[in-house]
């Protein structure tokens, strides 16, 4: 008996995520646990593993589209025993109806078959929960008929489409080789078809959605009736060199000539979550910013201390980040109404930094956080940043990682930005902007010296913090850096 595997919610009660790549294909045979697919959340990117053994009957989702939790994402296939039982009884029904059976696998997503929960049948994978299998079939809608198990029926049956959709049927080629294939493409053949859609493979479907090109509206030139990649392609040629022609007028007036000046993303998963996150702050909380120049020379000769000496280990890196991190923390306990939140009618004041480092991913800006970083000694902290970033820049940062966070930096410095406003991340009530560090004429004593010098900001929940807080928790920032040793102490 199939079984259908839905996409589960990967946390934080996230409602739909993107197919970004499979890791299988119909036909594989999967383990428990083997990496079924990864997908795109509105926080990181996920690979999901199988929660049963057996083998892929079908793959219910494209690449590149988005889902819903809940939404069946990939179909198992059943033992022999079970798949001839219930193949037996569906094409006696079809000979009846004057059909002639599906090739093996045939999708029928679109005629409701399939599923008895998630992982029924296999080993249960911790996390997805189990469903006891059904041990009613459930009928098939529109006339699609199951496929029969033989590689010759395969061979020597056409494709069955829906009643329902004679226009569609035409479109679907024969399977008129044996092997799996002939089978898959069958399969795609028979699920184009009966959702009238194009046939083209999940990889030529991405590109043209990339490139903002309608399938429908390209003749494909496979040998089998489907799309391929060169058809896509010169599909774009030519959609350039109708641009072109249109804004030919314009180019005479010396407006450009270049027909393809807009690019179009889509606004959605990190992109979409950060964006809502900020609009949500931006337009809930009353934000000050302060700022401060600081005399950074004094870290800086410690940071260089510690790389030469490998004071913090051989493997772990040190930056100017990681003092400014123990700086945010020291000045925190020292200002602890900065490391709060409004809920409802209370300020919450938290006496534990979950210090958050705002990161820029190819797929966004997240903000992981590290938990009791007031707690981590030097090592312990520069590890934790260093582990944290890389994970950030793989895309795979665990949602867990970025909840529960109680005030943020962000680094603008390390792309050559002195300054900003930052937006508070919601659920905090401060955010800090460090600026790139960089030698400026300084006054020490009577004499004007060159000295490395930063700017810091701070923007801050005016409804939670005055500026006497404000202020106070930025110059004690200032006056760990300027000093390291405060910091350790």
């Amino acid at each position: 008996m199939s079984s259908e595997f839905s996409l589960p919610d990967v946390g934080e009660g996230l409602t739909e995520a993107d197919i970004v790549s499979w890791k299988v294909a119909a036909g594989d045979t999967v383990t428990v646990n083997q990496i079924l697919v990864e997908i795109e959340t509105a926080k990181s990117l996920v690979e999901l593993p199988s929660p049963q053994a057996g083998t892929v009957d079908a793959l219910l989702v494209e690449e590149g589209q988005t889902v819903e939790v809940g939404t069946p994402i990939i179909r198992f296939g059943g033992g022999a025993d079970d798949g001839a039982a219930s193949d037996g009884s569906a094409n006696d029904g079809a000979s009846a109806a004057g059909e002639a059976p599906a090739s093996a696998g045939a999708p029928v997503a679109s005629a409701g078959d399939g599923g008895d929960g998630d992982g029924a049948g296999g080993a249960t994978l911790v996390g997805y929960g189990a469903r006891a299998a059904s041990s009613k079939r459930r009928p098939r809608k529109g006339g699609v008929v199951p496929a029969p198990r033989s590689q010759a029926d395969t061979a020597a049956a056409p494709v069955a489409i829906s009643a329902s959709a004679p226009a569609a049927t035409s479109a679907a080629p024969t399977a008129s080789a044996t092997g799996p294939a002939a089978t898959a493409l069958a399969q795609e053949a028979a699920g184009a078809a009966s959702a009238g859609k194009p046939l083209a493979k999940p990889p030529v479907r991405k590109l043209a959605k990339d490139l903002g090109i309608d399938l429908s509206t390209i003749t494909p030139t496979g040998s089998r009736g489907e799309v391929t990649r060169e058809d896509v392609q010169a599909a774009v040629e030519r959609q350039g060199t109708a641009d072109a022609a249109a804004v030919a007028p314009a180019a005479s007036a010396g407006i450009g000539s270049d027909a393809r000046r807009e690019e179009r993303i889509p606004f959605k998963g990190v992109t979409k979550m950060m964006a809502k996150a900020m609009v949500d702050s931006a337009f809930t909380m009353p934000h000050v910013t302060e700022f401060l120049d600081v005399d950074v020379t004094e870290t800086m000769d410690f940071v260089r201390r510690l790389k030469a000496t490998k004071f913090l280990g051989e493997d772990v890196k040190v930056s100017p980040l990681l003092l400014v991190a123990k700086a945010v923390t020291w000045a925190v306990g020292r200002n602890p109404r900065i490391n709060s939140c409004l809920e409802g009618e209370e300020i919450v004041v938290k006496r534990y930094v979950n210090l958050g480092i705002a990161a820029a991913t190819p797929r966004g800006l997240i903000v992981p956080n590290i938990k009791n970083a007031d707690s981590l000694g030097l090592t312990e902290l520069a590890e934790r940043i260093q582990d944290l970033t890389a994970l950030a820049r793989s895309g795979k940062t665990p949602p867990a990682d970025q909840s529960g966070g109680t005030i943020t930096i962000t680094n603008v410095g390390v792309f050559g930005v002195d300054a900003g406003t930052p937006i508070i991340n919601p659920g905090e009530a401060a955010i800090l902007a460090f600026g790139q560090i960089r030698k400026r004429p300084w006054v020490v004593g009577d004499e004007i010296v060159p000295r490395d010098i930063t700017t810091l900001s701070v923007s801050a929940d005016h409804r939670v913090v005055d500026g006497e807080i404000i202020s106070k928790f930025l110059a004690d920032v200032g006056r760990g850096l300027e000093d390291p040793s405060l910091l350790l102490a």
